[in-house]
């Protein structure tokens, strides 16, 4: 029986149903599989070119994960977030990463400056990406930035509810990956957001990470609206 809130973590290992789980995830994410899409979880096995049983186990935890809903008789389907759906996300990202950058400038001096250390090669990789004209090198480091953020932070839990929500809102940052102004001012705001850890400045490194993130939402809402964007 799976139970809701399972630590699918624990278990993690080399496995067909890690294999699928991996597979189905990438192909949701980058929308090989769009939303909306809908099949029976053979369909998806025979995509993946995989048996239908470690298929079955995968979409059962991106169920749990909110990226696929399981509908009786009718098959998989992949869901779609609408622009209410990505505001709620934004809400709970804000957060997650104030409070993970918080914790993160509460941590001893030799935990916290190699973390920082790390973080101004990303923040540099973003600042080669923008002068190169690659978004996707600069999405990648950015997203690499964000997950390190809470996956450092020494709260598991933040951790994981964050990795939730990323994969929810991976989809839309592609999206409007080209839609948007010259990202220059990410890089700002996360340099900010490391010298306030660097320094232990425990409300300064949460005032920047909350400000970075709700700049990014209230970037991204309007060109959704604006370009009636009302599933993706």
């Amino acid at each position: 029986m799976i139970l809701m809130g399972q630590d699918w973590a624990a278990d993690e290992k080399p496995s067909l149903m890690g294999e699928a789980y991996r597979a189905l995830k990438e192909a949701i994410r980058n929308n090989a599989l769009p939303p909306g899409f809908q099949g029976s979880e053979q369909e998806i096995a025979t995509r993946l070119g995989m048996s239908r049983s470690p298929v079955h186990e995968a979409v059962l935890r991106l169920q749990e994960e909110g990226l696929v809903r399981i509908r009786p008789k009718r098959g998989v389907v992949i869901c779609a977030l609408s622009p209410q759906d990505m505001k709620e996300i934004y809400e709970v990202a804000i957060a997650l990463e104030a409070v993970a950058a918080e914790l993160l400038a509460a941590q001893p001096p030799e935990l916290r400056h190699p973390f920082c250390d790390e973080m101004d090669r990303l923040n540099e990789d973003m600042k080669q990406a923008l002068s190169a004209d690659d978004l996707d090198a600069w999405a990648q480091a950015d997203e690499e930035f964000h997950r390190s953020l809470v996956e450092r932070c020494g709260n598991r839990r933040i951790a994981k509810m964050a990795q939730t929500i990323r994969d929810q809102y991976h989809r839309a940052r592609m999206l409007t990956l080209r839609m948007r102004a010259r990202p220059a001012q990410s890089v700002e705001d996360h340099q900010a957001i490391v010298a306030a850890i660097r320094a232990g400045e425990i409300t300064a490194a949460h005032d920047a990470a909350r400000s970075h993130r709700i700049r990014a939402r209230d970037e991204l809402l309007p060109i959704l609206l604006r370009n009636g964007i009302r599933h993706l």
